[in-house]
């Protein structure tokens, strides 16, 4: 279910821009607005989820589908072989900016960590 105040839920259905790299019935992937590295991707499940502390074993497909779209795109961006980075936050305290779950992926360059 959407929330009406949620930004990534927004650009799921479409009502704001968005470079999305990858959508389906479970997930939407997009570019960063505010890249941190020359691949910087946003994997997202559809669902409104607030953040990792919500998923349960119904989301079992969800989170898989996530991590494998993960490793397709960083294969589509050329930065599989090279390496990439994926970070998930969860809560503020967790640095989450956006209350909807997501994942970062990273990559295209040495990254320090922790980045920033």
């Amino acid at each position: 279910m959407a929330e009406k105040d949620c930004i990534f839920c927004r650009i799921v259905a479409g009502e704001l821009p968005a470079e999305k790299v990858y959508q389906d019935e479970l997930v939407t992937a997009f570019r960063d607005t505010h890249p941190l590295a020359p691949s910087h991707i946003l994997i997202i499940p559809n669902e409104h989820l607030g953040n990792v502390n919500e998923l349960t074993s119904n989301h079992t497909e969800v989170a898989g589908r996530m991590l494998t779209i993960a490793g397709d795109l960083a294969k589509k961006e050329g930065i599989a072989e090279s390496g990439y980075r994926l970070i998930m936050n969860s809560g503020p305290d967790g640095n989450q900016v956006v209350m909807h779950m997501h994942m970062h992926l990273l990559g295209g360059q040495r990254m320090k960590y922790p980045m920033g």
